[in-house]
């Protein structure tokens, strides 16, 4: 077996928070005087910080209204949302087609599963958690875990080091072009996973193993990897 560990992005590899994280940004937004933007114009940001998906929206680079937008967006969906709101984000996503199976598979065969993510660790965890599913995984690092976010290596090698694997024992599977440049950064194998808002086609100015169209495609393809 050569992977023997396989860590995965979360939004739109794993999961999809499409409606927690276009509420969030809506009343985030809202906030600071901005037009509440629609869902089909929030989920190209899915997979960027909450910073730089506020900028891509509204063309606003100024470091303080990106940072109350960030205070906002956690305090309407996020780790800062209090009563009915802190169930926002944990109880309106949802795992992918095929996700439960490919986690279940990878840890049957004996795989360390895990994690890297710009979404918040905590909240990771208690989405699986939520799912009675939290036993699929080895670990989690998100983005208050590292000091430089994807691309930076620093999640995936933070993965290694908690894994004791080599890079090339490693795949890494996501659904943008920032998982893919990643994964080059740190060493290690990509597999393209189109679920999100990104073509295959993107992926062809990196190395990339296997694109794979749906989760299952990827459980099949990894049976013999």
């Amino acid at each position: 077996m050569k992977y023997c560990g396989i860590f995965f992005d979360f939004d739109y590899t794993l999961g999809d928070s499409t409606i927690p994280i276009t509420l969030g940004y809506q009343r985030g937004l809202a906030a600071l005087g901005w037009p509440q933007p629609a869902q089909e114009q929030v989920r190209p940001t899915i997979g960027m910080t909450l910073m730089d998906g506020y900028t891509m929206l509204t063309g606003d680079d100024d470091p303080q209204r990106r940072q109350a937008f960030y205070h906002h967006f956690q305090t309407a969906v996020g780790e800062q949302a209090q009563g009915e709101d802190a169930r926002i984000m944990v109880e309106q996503t949802h795992l992918l087609p095929g996700a439960v199976e490919l986690l279940q598979a990878c840890k049957d065969q004996g795989r360390r599963v895990g994690i890297v993510s710009t979404k918040l660790g905590p909240t990771i965890q208690r989405i699986f958690r939520h799912q009675g599913l939290d036993h699929l995984l080895d670990f989690i690092i998100g983005g208050k875990d590292v000091s430089r976010y994807k691309p930076d290596p620093e999640g995936i090698l933070a993965g290694l080091e908690r894994t004791g694997l080599e890079r090339e024992q490693v795949l890494f599977c996501g659904d943008t072009v920032i998982d893919a440049q990643a994964a080059q950064n740190a060493g290690v194998d990509f597999c393209a996973v189109c679920n999100g808002t990104t073509p295959a086609e993107a992926f062809a100015a990196y190395p990339t193993v296997f694109v794979a169209e749906h989760l299952d495609d990827l459980r099949r393809w990894l049976e013999d990897k």
